[in-house]
């Protein structure tokens, strides 16, 4: 059944107009009056609906029965993120959020490759959050991954949320991911192209970042958070 993320808080009701994204979606795929669909606002279950009427540029439903559905990981994970360059952020923010990770963090490294600031970071994150939403949608979460603004990587480690675990993905590390016990929440650090500069290790390891490792081969900058966040949701 198709399922769609809508922006504002959903109750029981009948002629619900649909906000402008979700009704494209309907459109796109060609849905009739009659057809019965699933909607979401991200504040936890998911709601069964029914195509009221389809108009030129508005779609309405009828939101018919909540249901209380729960796929969201026990752990809060948040990925902060050295952005990789060229598509590689779009697909990790796709697959993170299928993961299931609570929030993602992009960060603006020393060795960084994609440098981004003022309107066009703004631009990005917009791109990115329409894209973990669409992930979201796809794979039956009821909840959405929040993608925070763009930030330097030193000016968000002194200021970073408290967080119950504080890991740092590093090849060199010695302590493998798997000998560590599950926290209720986590941040996952991980630097771009090119790893985080010894200084970088540093500062992180002065914040409370503990190195951990994800094996004997070195991973893409890409590969190596999706990893560690595959590890978790699978315990």
């Amino acid at each position: 059944m198709p399922r769609f993320h809508v922006d504002v808080p959903l109750a029981a009701a009948e002629d619900v107009a649909l906000p402008p994204a979700a009704a494209r979606h309907v459109q796109v795929l060609r849905l009739q009056p009659g057809d019965a669909i699933v909607v979401f606002d991200g504040r936890g279950g998911e709601w069964t609906a029914r195509v009221r009427r389809i108009g030129r540029s508005d779609v309405h439903v009828d939101v018919l029965r909540h249901e209380a559905a729960d796929r969201e990981l026990p752990v809060a994970v948040t990925l902060a993120v050295g952005m990789p360059a060229n598509e590689r952020m779009d697909a990790l923010v796709e697959k993170a959020a299928e993961l299931g990770v609570a929030a993602i963090q992009p960060l603006v490294c020393e060795r960084s490759v994609l440098r981004l600031s003022g309107e066009r970071a703004e631009r990005r994150r917009a791109h990115w959050q329409a894209v973990a939403i669409a992930a979201s949608e796809q794979c039956g979460r009821t909840r959405v991954a929040e993608v925070r603004p763009v930030r330097e990587l030193a000016s968000w480690l002194s200021q970073a949320p408290a967080a119950d675990g504080r890991w740092l993905l590093s090849p060199d590390a010695t302590t493998p991911i798997a000998a560590l016990a599950l926290p209720r929440s986590v941040q996952l650090l991980s630097g771009p192209e090119g790893g985080l500069t010894d200084d970088e290790a540093r500062r992180a390891e002065v914040a409370g970042f503990i190195a951990v490792g994800l094996g004997a081969r070195t991973l893409r900058a890409d590969t190596a958070p999706l990893a560690a966040l595959a590890h978790v949701a699978l315990r």
